[in-house]
């Protein structure tokens, strides 16, 4: 499955700092736990390509 493809699979998200100090991803899907632990200037960086991906995904939407 490609970035650009549909699915009807579904996910919980959650996010939020450890007692660490790093930035926490955890996504749990059919039974599958995924944590990812992020330093904070990492996680920075995801949340900008997040937010850049949706712009573009607001123009591609706004076009159609």
């Amino acid at each position: 499955m490609g970035i650009d493809k549909q699915s009807d699979m579904a996910a919980n998200l959650q996010i939020g700092p450890t007692s660490l100090g790093m930035v926490r991803i955890y996504i749990e899907a059919d039974g599958v736990e995924i944590p990812m632990d992020f330093e904070p200037e990492e996680a920075l960086e995801i949340a900008e390509e997040i937010r850049l991906a949706a712009q573009r995904a607001e123009m591609i939407s706004k076009k159609g």
